[in-house]
């Protein structure tokens, strides 16, 4: 008489394998729960403050990746001077200038806005390296900007045929995202700045300034990487809420939640804020 083999993982009283925990929408609704409005709250205390910036785009994607690189652990106002350096150094064919590209200021920025708007991006990739370090030296880092400028530079040419990113206006903007992130060189900050001020695409920047003001006030986690508070911000954040909640986190990250005696006295978001009270709602 044969006996009839039992699975052992189909015993009686085994437990099904939990499904694995998605930290964000843990946090989201951790937060939702314990600290409701948080986001709100937050974003109107910013908006009395510094008011609420509309989108502009000053700068055509190519002009605003590459001001975005130089800008890469350097003061803005160094990487503005460095960006008109090189578009003075090597100016674009009349033919070649794009409709789009303009000089100025754009809000949120710490510089005091560019004089130049565009450059000849052909002759920026075949410049002798040296030459280039040289061009844009006053923006800092030259000697390891200079070749991932070029790098980025060539790979797009050969990506898509000329030195234009216009096309990504086309793509939705997690595409968009993976497209320019997938260049060697990009990472996801620098790429974000582009899509959001160069198309208004409703992704979240976070640099320094916007990582140490979210961390203190608690939209994210301590223990949370900037790479990570991308995706912490982005989801508590609506589409329409992007622009404004970068440029007034920014500015409050530049002009009053200092790295060093940040001025809480004038902050209207302190009541909300675990760094000016440790047990706020």
């Amino acid at each position: 008489m044969s006996r009839t083999k039992t699975n052992p993982k189909a015993k009686r009283g085994s437990k099904p394998k939990r499904r694995k925990v998605d930290p964000v929408r843990a946090w989201t609704n951790r937060l939702a729960r314990y600290r409701p409005d948080l986001m709100h709250d937050t974003l109107e205390g910013l908006a009395r403050m510094y008011g609420h910036p509309e989108w502009q785009r000053v700068y055509d994607p190519t002009s605003e990746l590459v001001l975005t690189m130089l800008s890469a652990n350097s003061a803005d106002i160094n990487a503005e001077k460095a960006f008109d350096a090189l578009c003075r150094h090597w100016p674009p064919p009349e033919e070649g200038r794009s409709a789009a590209a303009q000089s100025g200021y754009r809000a949120g920025w710490g510089g005091v806005g560019i004089e130049e708007a565009v450059a000849d991006w052909a002759a920026v990739a075949d410049a002798p390296l040296d030459e280039l370090i040289d061009v844009i030296r006053p923006g800092g880092l030259g000697p390891t900007k200079a070749p991932r400028i070029q790098a980025v530079l060539r790979h797009i040419v050969e990506e898509r045929g000329d030195y234009s990113l216009e096309f990504l206006a086309a793509l939705p903007p997690a595409e968009a995202l993976v497209w320019l992130t997938a260049v060697p060189g990009i990472g996801r900050k620098t790429a974000s700045v582009v899509l959001l001020f160069s198309f208004g695409m409703p992704l979240m920047p976070v640099d320094r300034h916007i990582e140490r003001v979210t961390k203190r006030i608690g939209l994210v986690p301590a223990k949370a990487t900037a790479e990570q508070a991308h995706d912490y911000l982005q989801a508590q954040l609506a589409d329409g809420q992007v622009h404004e909640a970068h440029v007034n986190l920014i500015t409050h990250g530049r002009q009053t939640c200092h790295a060093q005696r940040p001025a809480c006295g004038r902050c209207a978001v302190a009541g909300r804020c675990r760094y000016v009270v440790p047990k706020a709602p």
